[in-house]
């Protein structure tokens, strides 16, 4: 299963190794996960994962000397990922390549947040791009309701409420029904960039 899904290379797996045995406790690894999977703001993170501190879902990789627990919602997103290590004059730094992480991906079991990311990032963002703007998710309530940030030329632009009621939370609604509504959090004070003043 490691080799398939996720590489991590010796010298990475000496400095984890090394990293872990540093650690007060027997028995932690390493959790790894994508925050913001298939969107262009991807982030591939790695924290310790005490023992029982995993969750349902989670895929454990047996590595020599430790293991590491890959977040179950990641996992396609981590495919063909490779962690490497690479000494510097700072020390070292650990390097995470995951060509899978920023592609939209939509499956039958995707959570509202990765629908509503693929809706933005597949059909309104490429529409909000001829104007210079573009929109993402920071973040779903529990009413499901999508709060969303415009940036670019859709910031401080005059008929952002349009793009956002006509625009964005039509199609969102109809493509993600379990949506309540849509708000927008953005500053729209900041004028500099707006495609309409």
């Amino acid at each position: 299963m490691s080799e398939q899904l996720i590489k991590i290379t010796e010298p990475a797996q000496e400095y984890l190794r090394d990293l872990l045995s540093k650690q007060d406790q027997e028995d932690i690894a390493v959790r790894i996960f994508v925050e913001r999977p298939g969107t262009p703001h991807a982030e591939c993170c790695m924290a310790y994962c005490p023992e029982g501190e995993q969750e349902e879902g989670d895929v454990r990789l047996d590595f020599e000397g430790f293991y590491a627990w890959i977040e179950g919602k990641s996992v396609r997103y981590l495919e063909d990922a490779v962690i490497d290590y690479k000494k510097d004059s700072m020390g070292g730094q650990l390097t995470f390549r995951a060509p899978k992480s920023r592609v939209p991906d939509i499956s039958e079991d995707a959570s509202v947040e990765e629908k509503i990311n693929y809706v933005l990032y597949a059909e309104i963002n490429p529409n909000l791009a001829a104007h210079g703007g573009s929109v993402q998710l920071l973040e779903l309530t529990e009413d499901m309701v999508a709060v969303l940030e415009f940036g670019g030329g859709c910031q401080g632009c005059s008929v952002v409420d349009v793009t956002l009621r006509d625009g964005v939370e039509k199609t969102l609604k109809e493509r993600i029904p379990e949506l309540t509504g849509v708000r927008d959090k953005t500053d729209h004070t900041v004028t500099d960039n707006a495609y309409y003043n």
